[in-house]
């Protein structure tokens, strides 16, 4: 029995119970909620449905826990039903109700996991964004982790998920680049305001390569411009697909100004009062949204402020169909929360379709020491030196297993080894345990079978149950917003199949012979392998069937 076949389980019969007392089932909740007890002593899982409702219906929560109690324990799925303290309700199941989770892991397979809490929800999902001036840095390197995870895990609960990235090709950034290339063209020192990096020489060689005559050219800039920012972004596109983060779309900047939907944005807020003209400029209302301070759209010198941009994209993105456009930016952004909320709310949309996440800092570690310097890019370390030093599926689980919201150390030479310190190999070395496992009950002519009865043992049971988490754990993370709540169930399950695996001979040693025991726990081994494949394959991380 799953953890949501009980929980309909409980509802039903406390239905049941509740009508045959004459008391109102419409107090019960709509959803029932089921927990695993911190104490396994305390049974398999838990309830507080009698604390819940008690009070609306006017009984003793003890009193209604033993009802529920005495009328689960009929069931047959459930072995003991116990009142703990004020009305929890603690519940053990069937060896043979455990074995429905099982089934159904092996039944849906790949799509284990999977649910529809976001079914018919259209989602944009903007990332990494980072702009065309360098390399992608650590911190955009996380956001690709992160934010290419939570678009499978929002996929993965029903929801129709567009990967997005804002192409910032307009504005004073670009234009500090392209100096920067010609003064790299030019053998000379980078710009005060400009960037530095081995980088640009590279790119700016490379320009030179495709027009030779780009330094003397009437138009210079504007070459180093159209040549210039094209192989940077596909620097960028290349380094993230080898990451293994890949896009729906790219979506330029530039684009809204050049189409007149910038103009149109600021024409609809002006139309609708939205905005207002002081000190020779124009402002956006936001505070009367819930922003901190009114925002300048339209400067004094009449150029449109980058906020104006950011309002016609949202509008492009709600003309596009999208539901709910989820915006992941870094640690400096916390100003767009309100600004963002109060630009829907002003071209008189929901701002509960805005939706801000704001990620934290990076740091890298190595022999106890801070890691500052790249080699190409001067003074940042790059998606492409990360991925050097530890490899693509260190890096993205590294990226995924904290919270984004907090600031990350990672330490380069734990990823580095090769033992159960390291938690992507844990993780992935469980995975590759199972399947050595499955080869070796293969080449024995050991077949699975299903007496689930007879996983009576308590590790069997623990692992059970941690199977039976998962679509949970992948339908609150994507509630949540928080990949990283299946990077750490993937360790728990881990260390519970080896706990497993230590106390409960799988395959017959010699000339043992094979029994429904070692059969059923062939089954149990052959669903918790796919649990771990699909874990893994929401963080973007391999699953390998030898390591």
């Amino acid at each position: 029995m799953t953890p949501a076949a009980l929980a309909d389980l409980v509802r039903a019969t406390a239905v049941d119970v509740l009508s045959t007392r004459g008391l109102d089932p419409a107090a019960l909740p709509a959803a029932v909620t089921i927990e695993r007890p911190r104490n396994p002593e305390h049974g398999d899982y838990a309830t507080n449905l009698a604390l819940q409702t008690a009070k609306k219906l006017g009984v003793v929560p003890r009193d209604l826990a033993g009802w529920l109690a005495e009328a689960l324990t009929g069931t047959g799925a459930i072995a003991s039903a116990e009142v703990a303290g004020p009305g929890f309700l603690n519940l053990r199941l069937a060896a043979d109700a455990q074995g429905d989770i099982v089934r159904e892991v092996l039944t849906r397979g790949e799509r284990y996991g999977h649910g529809d809490q976001f079914a018919d929800t259209r989602i944009n999902l903007e990332f990494v964004s980072a702009n065309p001036t360098g390399p992608v840095h650590l911190g955009g390197t996380r956001w690709a982790a992160v934010g290419d995870a939570l678009g499978r895990i929002l996929a993965a609960n029903g929801g129709d998920v567009t990967r997005e990235y804002y192409f910032n090709d307009a504005g004073a950034q670009i234009d500090r680049f392209v100096r920067s290339l010609i003064a790299a063209a030019k053998g000379e020192p980078a710009p005060e305001d400009g960037y530095a990096g081995g980088y640009l020489g590279d790119i700016a060689a490379e320009v030179l390569k495709r027009e030779p005559n780009a330094l003397s050219a009437e138009d210079s800039h504007e070459v180093f411009r159209r040549i210039g920012v094209h192989l940077m972004f596909d620097e960028i596109k290349r380094d993230l697909h080898d990451f293994g983060t890949d896009f729906d779309v790219y979506y330029h900047e530039n684009s809204l100004h050049e189409s007149g939907a910038v103009a149109k944005a600021i024409e609809q807020l002006k139309s609708s009062g939205g905005l207002y003209f002081e000190d020779g400029a124009w402002w956006l209302r936001s505070t009367e949204y819930g922003d901190d301070k009114d925002r300048v759209v339209i400067k004094s010198d009449g150029e449109p402020a980058y906020i104006a941009g950011d309002i016609a994209y949202f509008l492009d993105k709600r003309a596009r169909g999208f539901d709910l456009c989820i915006y992941m930016f870094g640690a400096d952004h916390h100003g767009y929360i309100g600004r963002l909320k109060a630009a829907a709310a002003a071209v008189g949309d929901d701002p509960n379709t805005v939706e801000v996440l704001i990620g934290q800092l990076v740091n890298l570690v190595s022999e106890g020491k801070p890691v500052r310097m790249s080699k190409r890019a001067g003074n940042v370390i790059t998606i492409q030196d990360l991925v050097e030093a530890v490899g693509v599926d260190a890096a993205r689980y590294a990226m995924t297993r904290s919270s984004a919201d907090s600031t990350l150390d990672i330490d380069l030479d734990l990823l580095r080894k090769r033992s159960n310190d390291n938690p992507v190999f844990y993780v992935q070395y469980a995975h590759s345990r199972l399947a050595s496992l499955l080869r070796n009950a293969a080449d024995l002519g050991v077949t699975p079978g299903e007496s689930f009865e007879l996983l009576d043992h308590d590790r069997e049971g623990d692992l059970i149950r941690t199977v039976g988490e998962f679509p949970r754990v992948v339908a609150t993370a994507g509630e949540l917003r928080e990949p990283h709540r299946v990077a750490r169930y993937l360790e728990e399950l881990a260390g519970t199949y080896h706990r497993f695996y230590e106390a409960c001979r799988v395959l017959p040693r010699g000339d043992e012979e094979t029994t429904e025991l070692h059969r059923a726990r062939l089954q149990l081994c052959a669903a918790t392998k796919q649990v771990f494949a699909n874990g893994l394959k929401l963080l973007g991380v391999s699953a390998p069937e030898r390591m």
